[in-house]
Order: C-alpha cells, then sequence, then structure tokens
C-alpha cells in the first residue's frame, strides 16, 4: 500500500475548513485539521507531516507566528498560506517567512490540489537527489557530480550539464541498462528525432572525455539503450 502523504490544515473557520478537509481526502490525501495556532502547533510537535496547509487570521496564535515557530522545528516543511487578506504586506510576510504559496480566499480548490502535488513532487525529487552519492569512480576516474567533473590523475575535465547527468544515469541505471526514452525525457524533457540527435552527439563527447581509460566503454544496446561497462585488466 502506498502511504498517503499528511498535510496538517490550520483553518479557524469550522465549515471551510471540514470541506476543505474532505476534499483533499477524496483526492487521497490525509489530513489533520486543528482550529487554531496553538492546536496547529501542538499536533505539529506531535506527529509528521509532509505539507502545512495554514490560515492567517486566526485566534490564539495567527498564522504568520504559527510558521514561524513550525520553521524552528522543521526548516525545510512547505507550507502553503491562506487569507481572505490581499495586502501586498502580507504576501510578502508570508514568503519572508519561508511560504512555498499563497493563495486568496475564495480560491478554486483544483488549483490548490495542483499547487500540493507540485510542491510534494519537488520535495521528493530534491530527497531522491540529496540521498543519491555525489562522487563515483568510474574507472579509473572519479566522477564529481556536483562539480561535474572527472579527474584522472593530473588530468581533470569540466562536463556540462547533460554530460554530467547522462553520466550519472549510466552509472546509477537499474540493471546496468540506461533506456534511450529514460534519458531523453528526464534530461531533455521530450522524446523525438531533434532530442534523439542531440543525445547522440552529447554520448559522443562522453565518450570522448573517458578515452583516456581504455578499460571504460559506452556501448549501446540495440533497440534499448545504453550500458557502461567497466572491463578488467
Amino acid at each position: 500500500m502506498v502511504k498517503k502523504s499528511r498535510i496538517l490544515l490550520v483553518e479557524d473557520d469550522t465549515n471551510f475548513g471540514s470541506i476543505l478537509k474532505s476534499y483533499l481526502e477524496l483526492a487521497d490525501y490525509e489530513v489533520m485539521l486543528k482550529m487554531d495556532g496553538k492546536q496547529g502547533l501542538s499536533a505539529f510537535r506531535t506527529y509528521a507531516f509532509e505539507l502545512c496547509i495554514l490560515d492567517i487570521m486566526m485566534p490564539e496564535m495567527d498564522g504568520f507566528t504559527l510558521a514561524r515557530e513550525i520553521r524552528k522545528l522543521n526548516s525545510k516543511i512547505p507550507m502553503i498560506f491562506l487569507t481572505a487578506k490581499t495586502l501586498k504586506e502580507d504576501v510578502l510576510e508570508g514568503f519572508r517567512i519561508g511560504a512555498d504559496d499563497y493563495l486568496t480566499k475564495p480560491f478554486d480548490s483544483e488549483v490548490l490540489l495542483y499547487k500540493i502535488a507540485a510542491i510534494l513532487k519537488r520535495n521528493a525529487m530534491a530527497a531522491e537527489s540529496a540521498e543519491q552519492p555525489q562522487h563515483y569512480e568510474v574507472g579509473k576516474f572519479q566522477f564529481d557530480t556536483r562539480l561535474r567533473t572527472l579527474k584522472l590523475g593530473n588530468l581533470v575535465q569540466s562536463l556540462s550539464p547533460k554530460e554530467s547527468e547522462l553520466l550519472k544515469m549510466l552509472c546509477t541505471a537499474k540493471e546496468g541498462i540506461l533506456t534511450r526514452s529514460d534519458a531523453l525525457r528526464q534530461i531533455w524533457g521530450k522524446e523525438d528525432y531533434f532530442t534523439t540527435r542531440s543525445m547522440d552527439v552529447f554520448l559522443a563527447r562522453l565518450r570522448k572525455c573517458l578515452k583516456p581509460d581504455p578499460s571504460i566503454e559506452i556501448i549501446n544496446i540495440h533497440g534499448n539503450g545504453f550500458r557502461l561497462v567497466i572491463h578488467s585488466d
């Protein structure tokens, strides 16, 4: 079973909060609704959440104060502010605190769903990227993905962003095979004749960069993609 993303919704309007909670649950999110800032902060201290949706105008503790307290506990948790106010100063204050987005009531609930999905996807990709190693041994080369460099002794080569991403995908390819389709869609954003020809050019450049180590070979897998092979001496 896929784990549902848990959202903290803090909204003092009982009717609106209940309706929004139900709408988000229909979209397959797990939602905890709290009616004021103090309850929201207590919930955040007790449970783990992937995202917070905070109303600004609330009793006990307003949304901005709650957001600052949450930021002390988790500096990276994404936040969306809800407000009936359209003052520029309030919008700026929200982004200064670290809001990922800001919606003025009344708003289209479908737009909120798209914003939530985009934020959660971005965070998941960032987390996945952070978990991946920054350094790889490619034959006798040292490959630094952060600096985009290939180092062999005193020889240091700088790779372009696409060359670096291609090599990283070759290093981490499942079952050793990087499919042409996966590479095109992840690096070029689409798969067509022109992007395919462009990838062939970058692969040729990458092979040239790796040529100082004859044990390394990027071979074509007919009808499928490519494999990075390190031949033993």
